[in-house]
């Protein structure tokens, strides 16, 4: 997802930071238990909270980070409530959930690690 308002350098290091949470949430939906996969996305975006702030030169604590992390997923998981139950019934069933539940949660991590980025970008980049 391009944004105008970030330069190059801030949207090369957000891809890198969104992707990296991305593939650290999608890892931690592969335990087949339904609601680990909700802890998991909830510690990648604290976590991608952060490290974005700092590509705009901000610096939000770990609160902060939660309560922008638990804003992102709540409105990612909105627009997307079929996927997030999906996602999460699937790990009902032997080794569905181990396919269908670290890709849901990839793309659900990226998109919402992307409004968070162009939030900061408008918050920090002023």
């Amino acid at each position: 997802m391009e944004n105008h308002n970030m330069t190059p350098e801030q949207e090369s290091k957000c891809h890198k930071i969104i992707h990296s949470a991305a593939a650290g949430a999608g890892a931690g939906n592969l335990i087949p238990v339904p609601g680990t996969g909700i802890a998991a996305d909830m510690v990648a975006m604290i976590m991608m909270s952060m490290s974005l702030a700092s590509v705009f030169g901000g610096s939000i604590s770990e609160e902060v980070a939660k309560g922008m992390a638990v804003a992102a997923l709540k409105n990612t998981m909105l627009r997307q409530p079929i996927k997030v139950l999906t996602k999460e019934l699937s790990k009902l069933i032997p080794f569905l959930g181990q396919a269908v539940g670290p890709a849901i949660s990839f793309g659900m991590i990226e998109a919402a690690g992307w409004a968070l980025a162009n939030d900061m970008s408008k918050k920090f980049n002023k």
